[in-house]
């Protein structure tokens, strides 16, 4: 089964056919990128909007996801907004700095956080569907590794030992919030 991603980012393809290796989902870049806007109070909500919005231009199955970063102690900041977190800085090192300033008060208790991903699978009208992942661990009190991208250097996942998600690249390939909602997805989509 092909889909199209609803998202013009290589990065993201290439690393969707890698979760989805030796499946029968396969994802492809989309020709052009399409200017969704993501006004959903919900994750899920985002997904499915971007999923439809590429679906109604291309007329092919489209794939979509919405994720983010969630400290459930500062639901102010980041979840649905994480992408848009500090419009002013454009660098994810910079946005970084200013998101451990931003919480710089918290207790350790109050820095638990956990990535979430929706996959939005929209083959038709009549056919949608999600799937959720997620990832807990906390928020550091710096920037930690040089893998990864986005918020990965400053979230420590449960289990590995103070390490950042920057710096357990190969864990992260296979128990991220992205892997974790695939593999939904792939358990369903193998009794399609």
């Amino acid at each position: 089964m092909e889909f199209l991603l609803a998202s013009s980012n290589a990065h993201k393809v290439e690393e969707l056919n890698q979760i989805f290796e030796n499946t029968k989902i396969k994802v492809k870049v989309a020709p052009q990128k399409l200017e969704v806007e993501e006004d959903g109070k919900t994750f899920q909500e985002n997904a499915y909007k971007k999923a439809k919005a590429y679906f109604d231009e291309y007329k092919c199955p489209t794939l979509a996801d919405d994720s983010g970063l969630v400290i459930p102690a500062r639901e102010d900041i980041l979840g649905v907004q994480s992408a848009r977190y500090a419009p002013e800085l454009s660098d994810y090192k910079d946005k970084n700095l200013h998101l451990l300033n931003d919480i710089k008060d918290l207790s350790e208790i109050d820095r638990a956080a956990y990535f979430v991903c929706y996959f939005c699978f929209y083959i038709s009208e009549e056919e949608v569907y999600f799937f959720e992942g997620r990832v807990h661990g906390d928020i550091s009190h710096e920037p930690k590794g040089a893998d990864g991208f986005g918020y990965d250097p400053i979230f420590l996942p449960t289990g590995q030992a103070g390490k950042s998600m920057a710096e357990v690249g190969e864990w992260k390939m296979n128990n991220s919030h992205r892997a974790k909602a695939a593999l939904g997805a792939i358990s369903f989509f193998s009794k399609y």
